[in-house]
Parts: structure tokens; C-alpha cells; sequence
């Protein structure tokens, strides 16, 4: 009677089939036809007990029958895709399609980025338009006379606006100038107005680009409508400023759409720690004039931060 070969596996010992041997398999000493009870104090180096032995010396070795886990091994494929490995599942990554962190957990919704606007905005000025998005800081000066000076960096730190008062008028003004020096607009408020309104000249001249003011004289979160000068009637706003300056944070839309044009945060540095100075970082979408969205920002701290009184 032939003695029932065990069904060792070779997950047992963590060995693969041997590839270059395909009629070799792991079978005990004791199953061996040369098996010696004298020579079982001699384990096997790395399996006691075991050692490779060809098929047909193995006491159930039938030639008929093929070898499942020897007979189709191919060289080429992957040890876990060799006849006689159990399939080996592949885990999703977190990019693929249909992730989710824990077991049951509901697969979160990825965040659609933000419509942005589907033509130019130009309203200072061309050159201030880029094809790509533009981050600014926007920084309070922590050492100057009176309020309202700013000064505006790129991300390597290089001054491309600066914004400074003018002390002595009758209006509370503020100048836009480039790094050169030169007077891009100027913003000036209007006074007797409930809606704290804000008007923006181009240079130091009187032509009006133009205007901002609150949406409603009480409000508890931002919101300012924009005018151009073009925009007579004023019945619907050319752009609109919304969000909290409790945060330091707010989004310029196109309109009355949902089109992003910009964004603003705010930033942590030395002058803010110190000096209680603010400090915003800004993102200006794609061919938007920033500096026009520098004098939005602008405009929204001081409207914010009147004294005035008024409402």
C-alpha cells in the first residue's frame, strides 16, 4: 500500500518551487524510500526534517499524473501567479479610483476646483495680466507714518506695488504705485456715504475706473459690489467681494456668477506676530488683472477697518 504523500505547500516554509528543478518537491525524511531512523538526530539546515527529493523516488510517485505545482511553471510570470500560489489581491492606491481609508468607510467626494473666469479681466492695465496664476502678499508696513501702507511682493519676495496715503487731504486717499515709483490709481473715499464708498481713478488723474461699496449698509459677513465706470445704472454689480474679515479671508467673483477671479488669506510673518500688523496672501487666477485685485483688497481693509463711525 503507498504510503499518501502530505500536501505541503510551499507557503508552509515560506519557499517558492524550485524553477530551474520542475520534478522536485519537499517531502519529510520520513516519507523518503532511503529514509534512515538512525539519521534523524542530522536535521535539515534550514527545514528539519525536509529536503528536496525527486517525484519519482517518493514512495506515492504515480508518472500519470502531472504534478500541479511543477508541471506549467512559467519563468517569466510572477511567483504569486505560479500554479499552486493563492491569488494575491492588489489593494487600491489612494489615487486609484474607488479608495477609501478604512474598510466600510463611505468613499469621499473629490473637491471640483473653482469655476474661474472664461475671459481676461483687464481693468488698471494689460502688463498686469499673466497666463498663469500669480501669488502676491499684501503686507501692512510695520514702520510708517499713518495707516493704509502696504507693500505688495511676488513669491520671491521682490516689492512690485507699493501703497502708500496721502496725509494732509481733505479725502482719504491711498495711491497705487508700481516698483518704479509711478501712480497706477488712486483710491479715494467718498465722504457722506452710508455705503462706505470707495472710488478708483487711474493714476492721479480724474478718470473714474471704478467704484466699490458695501452691499447693505449692515452686514455681518463681507460683501461689496463692484462698478465699472462703464457701468451706469449700477443695477447689477460687474464684481463682487464676499467672504469674512473676522478670518482675513475672502474670494472675488466675476459678477454675480460663481467665477473666481482671486482669493485671499491671511498670512502669518514677523510684522503680524510683533507689530499686530496685517499680512493677506493672495492668488490671482490666470489672465485677471492684479493689480486691480490689489486695490479690491485694498479697499476691503479699509472699509473694514474705518473708525469713522459711520455704517
Amino acid at each position: 500500500m503507498a504510503m499518501e504523500r502530505p500536501n505541503h505547500t510551499p507557503f508552509a516554509f515560506g519557499m517558492a518551487p524550485h524553477p530551474q528543478q520542475p520534478n522536485y518537491a519537499l517531502v519529510p525524511y520520513s516519507h523518503q524510500p532511503s529514509y534512515d531512523p538512525s539519521m534523524a538526530s542530522t536535521p535539515h539546515p534550514q527545514q528539519p526534517n525536509y529536503s528536496l527529493v525527486p517525484y519519482s523516488q517518493q514512495p506515492s510517485y504515480d508518472p500519470s499524473t502531472p504534478q500541479p505545482q511543477q508541471a506549467s511553471y512559467d519563468p517569466s510570470a510572477p511567483q504569486h501567479q505560479q500554479p499552486g500560489y493563492p491569488p494575491m489581491p492588489m489593494a487600491p492606491q489612494p489615487q486609484q479610483p474607488g479608495y477609501a481609508p478604512f474598510p466600510g468607510q463611505p468613499m469621499p467626494n473629490p473637491t471640483p476646483p473653482p469655476p474661474l473666469a472664461s475671459c481676461p479681466v483687464t481693468v488698471i492695465g494689460q502688463q498686469f495680466c499673466a497666463p498663469y496664476p500669480v501669488d502676491l502678499t499684501i503686507s501692512e508696513k510695520s514702520l510708517s507714518i499713518g495707516e493704509g501702507n502696504f507693500t505688495v511682493t511676488d513669491v520671491n519676495g521682490n516689492i512690485i506695488f507699493q501703497v502708500k496715503g496721502v496725509m494732509f487731504s481733505l479725502f482719504d486717499k491711498r495711491v497705487l504705485r508700481d516698483v518704479a515709483g509711478n501712480p497706477l490709481v488712486t483710491l479715494r473715499q467718498k465722504t457722506l456715504t452710508a455705503h462706505r464708498r470707495w472710488e478708483v481713478y487711474r493714476g492721479e488723474s480724474t478718470e473714474l475706473l471704478f467704484s466699490v461699496k458695501k452691499s447693505s449698509i449692515i452686514q455681518f459677513t463681507t460683501n461689496l459690489h463692484v462698478f465699472l465706470a462703464s457701468n451706469t445704472t449700477k443695477d447689477v454689480c460687474d464684481f463682487k467681494i464676499k467672504g469674512s474679515w473676522g478670518e482675513r479671508s475672502c474670494v472675488v467673483y466675476h459678477g454675480n456668477t460663481k467665477n473666481i477671479l482671486a482669493q485671499m488669506h491671511k498670512k502669518y510673518n514677523i510684522q503680524s506676530v510683533l507689530f499686530g500688523k496685517d499680512s493677506f496672501g493672495v492668488t490671482v487666477y490666470p489672465n485677471i488683472d492684479y493689480a486691480f485685485i490689489v486695490a479690491l483688497i485694498v479697499i476691503l481693509y479699509e472699509i473694514n477697518m474705518d473708525r469713522s463711525g459711520k455704517d
